[in-house]
């Protein structure tokens, strides 16, 4: 597949669940199969693609025997490691679904949270539901990294969102027509799709301890790129153009 998906809408799929991996070859198996348990309940076609990010472990091999096991499975290869923001962006260019879900490959979010999410955009209170890992299970430093970048986020963004980098967020497809992503801005979503005029919805969800693999983040990476970023996003929204017009119609004289 090309590094520009752009697979129309197919409304037989209610849901896409998006994951990017980056050298997770012990969490990828047990990911999908969780997803599948997840979303059984749902009653609903759904799809799940994990984007392949230059991995040089054997996630390759196993998202290939995944496939052959799992037919509600699509993965994407990046023919060279992009960074994390486009290989959600490519995910989700390459979605089908009419609602679209994104989380880590880490195995840190809980799938199960993502059909009690669903239902705040089925009962039309919001068109993007946040995750906010209210209680997280990471080493202390990566406690007080994630709330310094979390803080700085939002006095710069003049944002109220408290976990604005969880990964497990859920949405209508629609929030994504007018989004272009740079590096980074993955972690800005719900303030970039705010910014269009969507409205967005915060709410409690499980955190999970990692049990396999490496954490690809670091204090000092997470901080300083939050700052930088920070101050993009806050250009944007100082240069955003909303308008709303309407065509007359035409009379006869």
């Amino acid at each position: 597949m090309s590094s520009d998906p752009a697979t129309p809408r197919n409304d037989d799929v209610y849901l896409s669940v998006v994951a990017p991996a980056y050298n997770e070859a012990e969490n990828v198996g047990p990911l999908v199969a969780e997803v599948a348990q997840s979303l059984a309940s749902l009653g609903r076609p759904w799809e799940m693609i994990i984007t392949n990010d230059g991995s040089q472990d054997d996630t390759p091999q196993m998202l290939r025997r995944l496939m052959t096991q799992h037919p509600q499975l699509r993965v994407l290869s990046m023919r060279r490691r992009s960074g994390q923001t486009a290989a959600v962006d490519a995910a989700l260019r390459a979605a089908r679904g009419r609602f679209l879900a994104t989380l880590d490959a880490d195995r840190q979010n809980d799938p199960h949270d993502i059909p009690r999410m669903i239902a705040h955009l089925e009962a039309d209170e919001c068109d993007l539901v946040n995750g906010w890992r209210k209680d997280r299970n990471d080493p202390w430093l990566r406690l007080v990294s994630t709330r310094i970048a979390n803080g700085v986020r939002n006095w710069l963004t003049h944002e109220r969102i408290h976990d604005s980098a969880c990964g497990l967020k859920v949405f209508r497809r629609e929030c994504l027509a007018r989004l272009k992503f740079y590096n980074g801005m993955h972690r800005f979503l719900p303030t970039l799709v705010r910014m269009e005029g969507y409205r967005v919805l915060e709410v409690p969800v499980n955190h999970r301890p990692r049990t396999a693999g490496v954490a690809k983040y670091g204090v000092w990476n997470r901080v300083f790129k939050a700052l930088r970023d920070a101050f993009a996003i806050r250009w944007m929204q100082s240069r955003t153009v909303l308008w709303q017009a309407d065509e007359w119609e035409r009379r006869d004289a």
